[in-house]
């Protein structure tokens, strides 16, 4: 049974309006599932309060097992089914502490656990799992889901989506670049048109080594980096990698960022610190997305997800960037933590109200489109 850890941020009195939806967001980094209550209009989306639930550590090392190596239907089948009682549980438990009826609650966005995501193959697509009918069932709440597919659908990468949302809520910033670093980083160019790409790993690579070498899931405010070296000719094999030569769109995961990327370049070196090569991944992520700010005319950047949190990061990616102010969408009233769960929360406002999304210059869609399909709780 997982122990649930509450962390309920109340960012606005909780009204009796019905404009409320849930977002469901659980990344590539699998520390969590964030769950996000807003308020949303055609003019704002408030966060009203928000709970993030920790991934149960077998079920966690369940879905790590099954993305790096073989896999069966049943297994896949039966954690689509456990991560949807998870997903249940966390909105149960967000309603019960500030005591709401699911009546109260318009609609759910859930993004659902990415398995594989693959949108350059003959066959393209990306697997969310997270059973969204079972999820309606268990809350008595209306869910929409599986909203990478139509873009996927319209010859588009079916990534990022957080582009979208960023420029709804700060595209009156002039010269301004969201980057959201979570297990993988994109960036957002608050431009006309948007523009918007994952530029790579963000922490992925730094969480997998550090798990391997020290057995902790993250490096606190970058701490080990920081003892570390920057190990110049591996950073240098790093960035030449052919995934930071391609042109936006693109698109990337776990599928790509992984231990086996991570041993392909580690192997030619000799004997390297272990804190040195946690450094050079610091690096990798740092430089990786520093390359394509600088491709843009940006005046400030704001940082959200996990990698915010990593003063060493932030610090490094400040000096790497020294021209440009660096701060936290924090900063401009969105807490880091829970901008990815609201997207979500925002996508299925939009899909009920069947309006698209403006996404085609970010993903490469033929269009823009409605997304997500929707999933009676009756």
């Amino acid at each position: 049974m997982i122990n649930l850890i509450f962390k309920i941020l109340f960012c606005s009195k909780i009204s009796s309006m019905k404009n409320r939806y849930i977002g469901i967001m659980s990344g590539t980094s699998l520390d969590g599932i964030d769950i996000a209550l807003c308020q949303i209009d055609e003019n704002s989306s408030t966060l009203e309060a928000s709970i993030t639930t920790p991934f149960e550590p077998q079920l966690r090392d369940e879905i790590l097992d099954i993305i790096n190596s073989t896999t069966t239907l049943k297994q896949i089948g039966e954690i689509d089914h456990r991560l949807a009682l998870e997903f249940a549980k966390g909105v149960n438990s967000l309603l019960k502490k500030i005591d709401l009826n699911p009546k109260d609650i318009s609609a759910i966005g859930l993004h659902g656990q990415t398995l594989w995501h693959e949108p350059n193959s003959n066959y393209p697509f990306s697997m969310q799992l997270g059973n969204p009918s079972i999820v309606a069932t268990q809350t008595g709440i209306d869910v929409v889901a599986h909203f990478r597919d139509k873009d996927i659908a319209q010859k588009g990468q079916g990534a990022p989506f957080a582009p979208a949302f960023h420029y709804e809520m700060f595209g009156n910033i002039p010269n301004c670049a969201v980057v959201n670093i979570g297990g993988m980083a994109n960036i957002t160019i608050l431009s006309s048109p948007i523009i918007g790409y994952d530029t790579g790993c963000g922490n992925v690579l730094m969480d997998i080594w550090i798990k391997d070498i020290l057995n902790k899931p993250y490096d606190k405010d970058g701490t080990w980096a920081k003892s570390g070296n920057i190990h110049k000719p591996l950073l240098k094999k790093l960035l030449s990698d052919d995934y930071f030569r391609l042109n936006y769109p693109k698109s990337t995961g776990r599928e790509y960022f992984n231990k086996d990327f991570l041993r392909k370049y580690l192997e030619p070196f000799d004997k390297i610190a272990y804190e040195d090569i946690q450094a050079t991944l610091l690096a990798l992520t740092v430089h990786s997305i520093a390359n394509e700010i600088k491709k843009f005319n940006i005046k400030r950047v704001l940082v959200c997800g996990g990698g915010a949190k990593n003063r060493y990061l932030m610090d490094s990616l400040q000096s790497e960037l020294d021209d440009i102010v660096v701060d936290t969408t924090d900063s401009y009233g969105v807490n880091g933590d829970d901008i990815e769960a609201m997207i979500f929360a925002w996508l299925a406002y939009k899909r009920l109200r069947n309006e698209n999304i403006n996404l085609k210059t970010v993903t490469g869609a033929k269009k823009n489109t409605i997304l997500g399909g929707i999933y009676a709780s009756d």
